[in-house]
């Protein structure tokens, strides 16, 4: 059909008798307006004119014409969404040039050029193409693309032009051959599509980055690729929705990515410089918010100067990178850090000859950009390298095992360190949080990419001008080389795996190693300066010398108070389980995490024995205080309880996926969900909790702990654990929010199965409205009620690997597609298998060895 439009015009304007001419343009309107009621191509000397005709793609996801934006008189022509959210302008061809009246018109010409004209034919626009025979056509994809083809050859495309949205199949970057730059530029106005002030591009000065401007104002950037995802972000694992494209080479350097499912996702720059990336519900025919690049403020860039590390868990939030010091200490106390920080001890600028006198280097580790995970050993003695690994590890080379393999300890850490994963093998007491960064603007860099990390460091030696080193890539131990040229500028605090080497004096660094020596106890408290330290008397006074009148709740940590000022006092108690290791580790992941459905940690206090968490206070105190009590259950109508699904389901997202520092958390019940003045869900108690990096997410433990009733099956049994074992934990929680009881109290006449067994009885049976508490049945949504159960069941099944992730588990919550068959969940009694030791929980209930039935 494109074709053979194509063809019968250029026919018809070759024919000598006018009669034969109109006849085969007639003929072409014919098939035309009688194919179908709309088409998506336009030939050789045809035209759109506003107000009589446009272009639909082909599933009618997309529509070209022309449209006049906001409260705009001015007419352009764009593309825009059809299907979903009809009138969303993704694209405008004359934004520059807009026409004042409806006489605006899109023609094609023979020679393949798009040109909109105004008026007495004045051209406005054209996409300056060329074709060299005339059978071309101009076709609207379904992607949102304009494409003119000269035959089967594309030889122009919208896509080739951004505006203000990033849609699937674009490209960020730069043809190296033409010059030509693709990037985001913002619109002037909501009214005005003409551009504005702000635009994203991928700059390729230097090692490839993204950087955000404001006119000529750099105001933040993204690290840069590193060989898995972009510095900054968390690696995702499985992502089901979208794939990520980074392409460097001799010809072009851009950055791009496609979406893997049904999901309708654009990346947008408003008007006013925010970078939104929005994706379409359909149960609410709206754009949701899925991220945005600003992330905090140390996204602006350089706020610390040269020099200088930006920390959001710090006040102020900038610090000198060590050995370093700052320039203007006067400004620094002023809070102006522009300045930045100066060196305390000027380099030598060896000649890497190896003289005693030559610069070293000082390992900040887990940044970013990058991960490097070998050893320095100086001697090629087999025993002592095995040492290292078990000091590591805390396992006997000779005694390890590992559920994925059949290696001992050399080959598992050959394993993780091939995959870039050498933190893996750390024990799990002593995987505390480090000092990270983000790695430095890139843009006076140099790289090479086929460059080992040693002869990196020879190569940086080498240069005087160089201030710092890490590798390109990531992947298989890491690879290639980064090096910086000049101050190091836009550094901040990551929790994301890197290293990155900064140059100093041979004198500076003689103090440094002594660091490693130092007792744990003194780790263990520069580790938790980020957050408020409070005095164990001001802690005392605050909540009346602990007194009983003041206490508000007892958990596995111990008793919490409450004072005046509206915060809870969480105190370790003596016949508690948990203890030191479980603070450091509460406080660790809660400074580091920021959410709207996470408990926030104010400060902690250390005195002797004495371990104390301050939280802000919650006023309706825990879920389970409401949810399992006759009385105080009737408060909690069904909005609010699927308020609180959608809560806590998003605060888990945010823990596995989106946050700087990912999280299992472990012990998800609803004991640990808090309830705000507003019956907001937000979820605490994080001493429990283990992070993992990218695609480490599964782990072993010999100590299993949590609470009876919503513990995995493979983690109860086996002791491993994954983000699948909160996914397990959240279905429960899901069908007592909907039940109103206990899954491990449960009991019913008619059989002795679990809340589990109980509603997957009723879902087999069409009843599973027949699990809802008696309280919910005059303020229950009947479809959100059946698809809440049934979410419930994908996340309680036997297997990890068929339960979803918690991204999956969010969109199927609040989306009306259709949902997978959930298999038969996993069954748990309390009675044992036989007779297997018991493993400790938390709340000093016995978990005993579990198993299906």
């Amino acid at each position: 059909m494109i074709y053979i439009l194509a063809l019968l015009s250029y026919f018809a304007s070759s024919m000598e008798h006018q009669s034969i001419h109109v006849l085969l343009v007639f003929l072409a309107l014919i098939m035309l307006s009688s194919g179908c009621s709309a088409v998506d191509t336009i030939s050789a000397n045809q035209e759109i004119r506003d107000g009589n005709a446009t272009l639909v793609s082909k599933g009618e996801m997309f529509e070209l014409g022309f449209f006049s934006p906001g409260k705009s008189k001015n007419r352009y022509l764009g593309i825009w969404y059809k299907k979903i959210s009809y009138g969303t302008v993704v694209w405008v061809a004359n934004r520059e040039t807009p026409i004042a009246d409806t006489s605006g018109l899109l023609k094609l010409s023979r020679q393949g050029n798009l040109v909109i004209c105004s008026g007495g034919n004045s051209v406005v626009w054209s996409s300056n193409s060329t074709g060299n025979n005339s059978v071309v056509v101009a076709q609207l994809l379904e992607s949102g693309n304009l494409v003119v083809w000269n035959r089967n050859k594309m030889i122009w495309q919208s896509f080739d032009y951004p505006g203000d949205t990033f849609l699937p199949g674009m490209k960020l970057g730069k043809d190296l051959v033409t010059g030509m730059q693709w990037c985001m530029t913002s619109w002037k106005s909501p009214d005005d599509p003409s551009t504005g002030v702000y635009r994203n591009i991928h700059d390729t000065n230097g090692y490839p980055q993204t950087l955000r401007f404001q006119g000529e104002i750099l105001q933040g950037r993204h690290g840069p690729w590193n060989g898995l995802g972009f510095g900054g972000f968390p690696i995702e694992e499985g992502n089901q929705i979208y794939s990520t494209d980074f392409v460097m080479n001799e010809k072009e350097i851009y950055y791009k990515y496609e979406l893997k499912s049904s999901v309708v996702q654009r990346v947008v720059l408003t008007w006013d410089g925010k970078t939104l990336v929005l994706q379409w519900i359909e149960r609410i025919k709206d754009w949701i918010l899925y991220s945005t690049a600003d992330v905090d403020t140390c996204d602006r860039f350089s706020l610390c100067g040269p020099f200088g590390i930006c920390s959001i868990n710090k006040h102020p939030p900038c610090t000198c990178i060590q050995g370093f010091e700052p320039k203007n200490p006067e400004q620094w106390e002023a809070s102006d850090w522009a300045s930045g920080c100066i060196r305390k001890k000027p380099l030598h600028c060896g000649n890497g000859s190896g003289d005693g006198d030559e610069d070293g280097f000082w390992k900040i580790a887990r940044v970013k950009y990058a991960v490097h995970g070998r050893f320095s050993i100086k001697s090629d003695v087999f025993s002592f390298g095995v040492l290292v690994l078990e000091i590591i590890c805390g396992k006997r080379n000779r005694e390890f095992s590992h559920g994925g393999h059949t290696d001992n300890l050399l080959g598992h850490a050959w394993k993780l360190y091939k995959e870039g994963r050498s933190i893996g093998l750390l024990s799990a007491s002593l995987q505390a949080s480090c000092v990270v960064s983000e790695v430095p603007d890139t843009r006076r860099a140099w790289y090479n990419v086929s460059m080992t990390l040693g002869e990196c460091e020879i190569a940086c030696k080498r240069n005087c001008s160089c201030t710092a080193y890490t590798s390109l890539d990531i992947r298989n131990g890491g690879s290639g080389c980064l090096l910086w040229l000049d101050e190091l500028l836009d550094t901040r605090e990551y929790d994301v795996d890197q290293d990155i080497y900064i140059r100093m004096s041979a004198s500076e660094l003689e103090g440094k190693w002594n660091v490693h020596d130092e007792k744990n106890t003194s780790l263990q408290m520069e580790q938790l300066d980020d957050i408020q330290c409070f005095s164990l008397y001001e802690v005392a006074r605050a909540t009346g010398n602990f007194s009983v009148s003041n206490k508000i709740g007892q958990g596995g940590f111990g008793p919490v108070y409450k004072d005046g000022r509206q915060i809870a006092v969480k105190r370790l108690s003596e016949s508690s389980q948990q203890g030191v290791d479980e603070f450091k580790n509460e406080v660790i992941c809660i400074a580091k995490l920021q959410h709207r459905n996470l408990v926030k940690l104010l400060g902690y206090c250390i005195h002797q024995n004495e371990l104390i968490l301050i939280y802000e206070y919650m006023t309706n105190k825990s879920l389970d205080w409401f949810l399992f009590d006759e009385t105080r259950s009737l408060m909690l109508n069904w909005p609010q309880r699927f308020n609180i699904i959608e809560g806590i389901a998003r605060g888990i997202l945010y823990l596995h996926q989106d946050s700087r520092l990912q999280i299992i958390h472990r012990d998800l019940k609803a004991a640990n969900i808090l309830l705000d003045g507003d019956m907001n869900p937000k979820i605490s108690d994080f001493g429990l909790a283990r992070k993992f990096v990218g695609r480490d997410t599964t782990n072993k433990t010999k100590k299993v702990v949590g609470t009876y009733g919503y513990i995995s099956p493979e983690y109860a049994v086996h002791g491993r654990f994954s983000v699948k074992s909160d996914v397990f934990s959240f279905g429960v929680l899901v069908l007592e929010i909907i039940c109103g009881k206990r899954n491990r109290e449960f009991s019913h006449g008619g059989h002795s199965d679990n809340l589990l067994g109980h509603a997957w009885r009723l879902y087999k049976e069409g009843r599973s409205t027949g699990l809802l508490s008696a309280s919910l049945q005059a303020s229950c949504v009947v479809s959100e009620v059946l698809r809440s159960i049934h979410v419930a069941l994908l996340c309680v099944q036997h297997h990890p690997e068929d339960r979803p992730t918690m991204w999956s588990v969010v969109l199927m919550l609040v989306s009306e597609g259709p949902l997978p068959e959930p298999k038969t969940p996993a069954f748990f009694t309390e009675e044992s298998c036989g007779d297997h030791e018991s493993l400790p929980s938390v709340d000093e209930h016995t978990i005993t060895l579990l198993c299906a039935r």
